[in-house]
């Protein structure tokens, strides 16, 4: 699938830079380009030489690339003028391929041409905004494997697992005259319990990718003056949010985005609960409410002097029962060192940094990340969404099959999770399906 119009953009950051890019990408990209360059471009070839406007004066000096269609990124003829990066010289360029019959590109129009021409699936599109927004070495590498494909092998892999017993099923149930139970010989049930594992690692493993590519939200909350806004300092490593000794410092949200060993952290600081009569404040304590509803996993922070219980002040703060995504935390035992620990608790200093590193690793084990994996790919949460769906069902079936013998309810299972699958990488499969049982049986035989 090609559009039949030629788009322009400007590839490099806004600004002054050393070097700039605008890359043009359709069928009128080469005439475009060899009309500024006023040379014959040839495909793969470092041509450097002036840039002219539409009054044969030279915009800039420049190398310019000519990729022949469709070997380039998006399948189409592309050209790529590198020149100075300027913007004033930039516009300049981007306003003559306009006059020349190309228009400005639409964000992301780049990659979508690709996609469309199945030079990349989506979750490979997706990767590459992930590689640019990657906020750690790991979110990258993890990046580019997604943008190599990892990813999509692996989902391609189990939708043939999934294809190739769909053809077995939907054989036994249109020949049911033959002598031998299909569905109960076996073959399902163990291809079923393999497809189950398959999406079990795959879903562990998405998980870790869309912590990379979306990061942890962590919530500290607590009562003012408990010390939320020094452990946010203390955790973000510099002088973040403002620190006295005024109960009420903090009116509004504080964000924050941190790293602990290649895990990002949407960390955010909140104002302390108590009746406040300002409206600012009031604003601000119902902001912190609603950030719980968002929270992945939520501090709750104590000054070790109060004798309140966790539970209790929980209460203070949300409507939801407390549960296991609430961490308690101690600080302040720097003032009053504890007589006693819980097993199920921190206790730091915020202010000399007394327990800090013992609370870095208890927030990577609520956040189930595993550093250091190479093999890792970029994920996102709609992606762990299919891959929940498709494993959902994948379980109904095999209940359909194990206690109703409904071959016909599994096979409906395994279209859908097939199709759930197919999401992901943008390819629902059922015309894929259909070639594929034409190919494998003969069916009108």
């Amino acid at each position: 699938m090609q559009t039949d119009d030629t788009i322009v953009a400007i590839a490099t950051p806004p600004g002054r830079g050393s070097i700039g890019v605008v890359r043009l990408s359709g069928p009128k990209a080469l005439t475009i380009g060899e009309l500024i360059t006023q040379i014959t471009l040839k495909p793969r070839f470092a041509h450097y030489g002036p840039l002219y406007d539409q009054d044969n004066t030279p915009i800039d000096e420049a190398i310019s690339l000519y990729f022949k269609a469709p070997h380039s990124f998006t399948g189409e003829d592309i050209v790529e003028l590198q020149c100075h990066g300027g913007p004033v010289v930039l516009d300049m360029l981007v306003k003559q391929c306009t006059a020349l019959g190309a228009r400005i590109a639409n964000p992301g129009e780049f990659s979508e041409r690709a996609f469309l021409n199945d030079k990349i699936d989506l979750a490979q599109a997706e990767a590459i905004a992930d590689l640019i927004d990657a906020a750690s070495e790991q979110a990258a590498r993890s990046a580019v494997n997604t943008l190599q494909g990892e990813f999509s092998a692996r989902i391609n892999a189990i939708v043939e697992e999934l294809t190739n017993l769909r053809i077995y099923t939907e054989a036994a149930i249109d020949f049911p005259e033959e002598e031998i139970d299909f569905l109960n010989d076996g073959h399902v049930l163990k291809a079923l319990t393999h497809i189950q594992s398959l999406l079990d690692n795959l879903l562990a493993n998405a998980t870790q990718g869309a912590l990379l590519s979306e990061g942890f939200n962590l919530v500290i909350i607590g009562r003012p003056n408990a010390g939320k806004s020094s452990l946010l300092n203390k955790l973000a490593g510099r002088d973040r949010a403002i620190v006295t000794d005024i109960a009420g410092t903090t009116r509004d949200l504080i964000e924050e985005r941190i790293q602990i060993d290649g895990l990002p952290i949407n960390l955010i600081d909140t104002a302390g609960i108590r009746e406040a009569k300002d409206l600012v404040e009031q604003e601000g304590i119902k902001r912190s409410k609603e950030q719980l509803e968002k929270a992945d996993a939520v501090i709750l922070l104590i000054d070790a002097r109060d004798e309140t219980s966790p539970e209790q002040l929980w209460s203070e703060f949300s409507d939801s029962p407390y549960n296991d995504g609430v961490q308690v935390v101690y600080n302040k035992i720097d003032l009053t060192p504890p007589t006693e620990q819980s097993d199920n608790s921190f206790y730091i200093s915020a202010k000399e940094g007394t327990g800090i590193d013992k609370l870095k690793a208890q927030i990577k084990t609520l956040a189930g990340f595993a550093p250091g994996n190479e093999q890792s790919f970029i994920a996102r949460r709609r992606h762990l969404q299919a891959i929940e769906q498709a494993k959902a069902l994948i379980d109904a079936g095999y209940d359909q099959l194990v206690y109703a013998g409904a071959g016909e309810l599994l096979a409906e299972d395994l279209r859908l999770a097939q199709d759930a699958l197919g999401e992901i990488t943008g390819k629902l499969s059922a015309d894929d399906l259909l070639g594929k049982i034409f190919s494998s049986f003969c069916i009108g035989k």
